[in-house]
C-alpha cells in the first residue's frame, strides 16, 4: 500500500466504453480510487453497489469514484450496465497500475495461496496527493467509511 502525503501515481487506462482516462484530468476534485478483485462477485458487487447508493453524496462533496480491476472492458461494461453503476470503472488488464499502486499482493483463500487485488481504496485530494488510504477494506463498509473520510 502506498503511503498518505505522497503523490498518487499517474495512470493511462480505458473505461467500459474504451474511453481513456488519466489521472491529471481530475485535478481540482478529490478522487476515491478503489482497487477490486473482480467483476460480478459477491464482495466486488456489494462494494460497487455502495458506491452507488451514496453517489449523489459523493458529488455533493465535489469528489468522484474510479474504480480499477483488471477485468476487460467488456466485462466492466457489463458490469456496469447490470448494476447501474453511475461512476467510472477502469479496466487494467496489464496491470501496470494495480502494481504501481502496490495492490498485487499474495493472498490466502482457504490454505491456497496466490497473487491477486488486494481489495485497497486510496482518497487522493484536488492536487494527486494521498491523503487516506486503507488496505483489506470490508465491502459493506468502504463506501460509506470513504465518504465520511470527505468531510
Amino acid at each position: 500500500m502506498l503511503e498518505i502525503n505522497t503523490k498518487a501515481p499517474s495512470f493511462n487506462l480505458p473505461d467500459e466504453e474504451g474511453n481513456m482516462h488519466t489521472l491529471e484530468e481530475y485535478r481540482g476534485h478529490r478522487v476515491i480510487l478503489y482497487f477490486y478483485p473482480r467483476d460480478n462477485t459477491p464482495g466486488c458487487s456489494k462494494q460497487a453497489c455502495g458506491f452507488r447508493d451514496l453517489y449523489p453524496e459523493f458529488l455533493e462533496k465535489d469528489a468522484v469514484v474510479i474504480g480499477i480491476s483488471k477485468d476487460s472492458i467488456a466485462s466492466h461494461k457489463k458490469f456496469k450496465e447490470k448494476y447501474e453503476l453511475p461512476f467510472t470503472l477502469l479496466s487494467d488488464t496489464e496491470k501496470k497500475t494495480i502494481h504501481d499502486y502496490d495492490v498485487w499482493k499474495e493472498k490466502k483463500n482457504y490454505g491456497k495461496v496466490s497473487m491477486g487485488v488486494v481489495r485497497t481504496t486510496y482518497l487522493i485530494d484536488e492536487e494527486g496527493m494521498i491523503i487516506k488510504a486503507k488496505e483489506r477494506v470490508k465491502t459493506a463498509d468502504n463506501p460509506k467509511e470513504m465518504l465520511e473520510a470527505l468531510s
